[in-house]
């Protein structure tokens, strides 16, 4: 069991030049979004194309339904119509083609060079104007000018907080080149952080979404890093003799957990902003890692192989017993607390197929929420209705996203890369 920091994909990768913050070539990592199944109740919405969107370069009206459809509340409808914001659409012609929403707007160049995009949202069943609103933007934000487009319509119609502006990290890896990437939550746009002839695993956001903090092997060793993701700047946090793996942020940003081995055995250290420890956390014979913390900061989530093989445990972060928490299986690995500590994620190994599932905290029941053979590292949406994971299909490491019942899910499909190690990160940008 002494491999049990590093995931099994992770540990084949293990067999120097280094660029920082040079943009992402979208030719390089190709999404298209592949949504299935069926949720309980989805609410048909339909979503007319933007006037003057192709000036813009981006499909906003596709994008925003594929942001809706992936959240599986919703089920986009096909149309042809000639709308934008200003239009007075015929709420009976709509209610004849079963929408209950409508969304339309458009898209217009500014002087300046910048994109006004603006929108409106209908409710088609009581016939009534949701409102609307027009974001003017830098020609590169255009996507994510759709992607808050999406959250107003989520938000607007089930009350919830949208997470499509949100950002995810993952890491690709193309022949021998590995690359940590920073981007919109459905996988597309925005930046690589670090490029590395070896291996880059254990992404974490920090709580504000300013820093990330990774694990590389750029110096023939693992070592963590913590990386500002606006400039590109780093610094290392842990490299310490031994190993250094598992970064983990606190809820208050001020602190980290991550797995050392400078003691002997592999355990949980805290570790402040700068790198320093403050305190050691686990004391066990076993490896202790893949730490995560409840959001109000007072307990951790970490994997043992203290009993015998690796099982999901807790303990208070200020010092005390570790209490196990699954039992269901003889493998579970990669836990993720959802953000309103209700669920845990994580992987259980189901004869040979490693499968993401969800536990309720409140009651201990587990449900496997996907049938596919080689998941990896769940981590939930900010609103916690979402999960992304990494797997594998048709031979390519791939990223999913699924929502908690595990009734839609959603394939972030590269064309050209395998893509792994997914983490979302927070509200903000």
């Amino acid at each position: 069991m002494n491999s049990l920091p590093i995931s099994r994909r992770r540990l084949g990768a293990l067999t120097m030049a280094t660029g920082v913050g040079s943009f992402l070539n979208g030719a390089q990592a190709q999404f298209r979004v592949e949504v299935t199944g069926v949720g309980t109740r989805q609410i048909p919405v339909a979503i007319a194309k933007f006037r003057g969107e192709d000036q813009a370069g981006q499909a906003l009206a596709t994008i925003i339904r594929s942001n809706l459809e992936r959240s599986g509340f919703f089920k986009g409808l096909d149309n042809t119509a000639n709308l934008d914001e200003t239009s007075q659409p015929a709420m009976g012609e709509w209610r004849s083609q079963a929408a209950d929403a409508l969304v339309a707007g458009s898209v217009s160049r500014l002087a300046d060079g910048r994109f006004d995009v603006r929108y409106k949202l209908w409710d088609v069943v009581r016939g009534t104007d949701l409102g609307g609103r027009s974001d003017v933007v830098a020609a590169g934000d255009v996507r994510l000018a759709a992607h808050r487009a999406s959250d107003y319509v989520y938000e607007k119609l089930t009350g919830e907080k949208g997470v499509f502006a949100t950002r995810i990290a993952y890491v690709t890896k193309a022949g021998r080149q590995f690359s940590l990437r920073v981007t919109d939550a459905d996988g597309e746009g925005g930046q690589v952080a670090l490029n590395s002839a070896e291996p880059i695993i254990s992404p974490s956001w920090s709580p504000d979404g300013r820093e990330l903090a990774y694990v590389s092997f750029e110096k023939q060793k693992a070592v963590v890093y913590a990386q500002v993701i606006a400039t590109g700047q780093r610094r290392e946090l842990a490299n310490f003799r031994g190993t250094n793996s598992a970064p983990a942020w606190a809820p208050d940003g001020q602190s980290l957990a991550v797995t050392l081995s400078r003691e002997g055995g592999s355990q949980i250290f805290m570790l402040n902003r700068q790198g320093e420890v403050q305190r050691r956390l686990t004391s066990s014979g076993a490896i202790d890692t893949e730490s995560t913390f409840a959001p109000d900061g007072k307990q951790i989530y970490f994997v043992s192989d203290r009993g015998g093989s690796p099982q999901i445990y807790r303990m208070p972060v200020s010092g005390g017993n570790a209490e196990r928490v699954t039992f269901s299986g003889g493998y579970n690995i990669s836990p993720a607390i959802s953000p309103d500590g209700r669920n845990l994620a994580y992987i259980s190994r189901i004869g040979g197929a490693f499968r993401l599932h969800v536990m309720d905290l409140g009651s201990g029941s587990v449900k496997a929420i996907t049938e596919t053979n080689d998941d990896e590292r769940p981590s939930f949406s900010p609103n916690g209705r979402l999960i992304v994971y990494a797997s594998r299909a048709q031979g390519r490491d791939v990223l999913m996203t699924t929502t908690v019942d595990g009734r839609i899910k959603a394939r972030l499909a590269s064309t050209n890369v395998d893509v792994r190690e997914p983490v979302w990160g927070p509200y903000g940008r």
